[in-house]
């Protein structure tokens, strides 16, 4: 039985052979290199001859001036991301769960999913328009006899311009996600509510809810991984020099030190550092996700 159940797995797993080994030649292989965060690297001496300089680079990115601000915009701008990308598609899978109307339904759905297909490259020129000082925002708040809001140049208003709009891009995606969660649930359970005497809420708050609970916490767990992870993507092609101040993330100070200041060492050991912390956040999700709810994802 052993032998024939090990045939039968066989040709799933030579389907994952060439995943494998992509993975490995793109994301094992390169690793080697994370060795020139500990050196003063020069492109004309390669990695095995550069000098080696042990922790210096990490010494020098901790002194730098704007480090402290740029991790704290890092980790404001993703924390806030990652909390409203959890609730806000968890509210929208609820409501749209408790439409009978499929068409509208169905209608909602592409709607609200769209922009999750657009690059950052379009929506960044979109914003532009639509966000500058004489775009569609800014001509109805004038209208209603509101002052302009400069969102992409004040330093007040552009990180929650991110994360609005991360959030309104990405929720759409993770609102299916939901929604295939809520199929899951046993329907006797909402026949057993009903004859308890529970409403519709109610039937929400302790049959909807409690059966969501485990694709909740593996987004959670999934989610805590990227606190250091802003979102390069977006930053990059919504920010300027006058909004550095809120805006800089590390992944755009790695940007700027490796590729605009030729600083290769010094922005590789700013990327190990970010996996570093990324590493253990994640692994300690894992646990408390194993701990408090008896989830595992492996």
């Amino acid at each position: 039985m052993k032998k024939r159940g090990l045939s039968l797995e066989v040709p799933f797993h030579l389907m994952l052979l060439p995943g494998v080994v992509l993975v490995f030649i793109f994301s094992y292989i390169p690793m080697f290199g994370i060795i020139i965060a500990f050196q003063t690297y020069y492109p004309t001496k390669g990695i095995m001859h550069s000098v080696w300089v042990g922790l210096d680079n990490f010494k020098y990115i901790f002194q730098l001036p704007n480090f402290g601000r740029v991790m704290w915009n890092t980790v404001f701008i993703a924390t806030a991301k990652i909390v409203l990308n959890l609730i806000i598609p968890i509210i929208t899978a609820l409501l749209l769960n408790e439409v009978r109307n499929r068409m509208f339904k169905r209608t909602v759905q592409t709607f609200i999913y769209l922009p999750y297909f657009l690059s950052w490259v379009i929506l960044a020129g979109i914003m532009m328009d639509v966000l500058s000082l004489d775009g569609l925002v800014n001509q109805l708040l004038g209208k209603l006899n509101i002052d302009s809001i400069f969102f992409l140049g004040d330093n007040n208003w552009f990180p929650w311009t991110l994360i609005f709009s991360d959030t309104w891009k990405q929720f759409g995606f993770d609102t299916i996600i939901f929604l295939a969660a809520l199929t899951g649930i046993n329907p006797t359970l909402y026949e057993a509510a009903v004859l308890d005497g529970a409403n519709r809420w109610k039937q929400t708050l302790y049959v909807t809810l409690p059966g969501m609970m485990p694709i909740v916490i593996l987004m959670m767990t999934l989610s805590l991984g990227n606190v250091l992870n802003a979102g390069f993507d977006q930053v990059f092609n919504l920010y300027s020099a006058p909004v550095l101040e809120s805006g800089d993330i590390i992944d755009t100070m790695i940007y700027r030190i490796g590729l605009q200041n030729y600083q290769f060492s010094v922005s590789a050991a700013l990327g190990v550092f970010k996996s570093i912390v990324s590493f253990v956040l994640i692994s300690v999700s894992y646990w408390f996700a194993y701990r408090f709810a008896n989830y595992r994802i492996f």
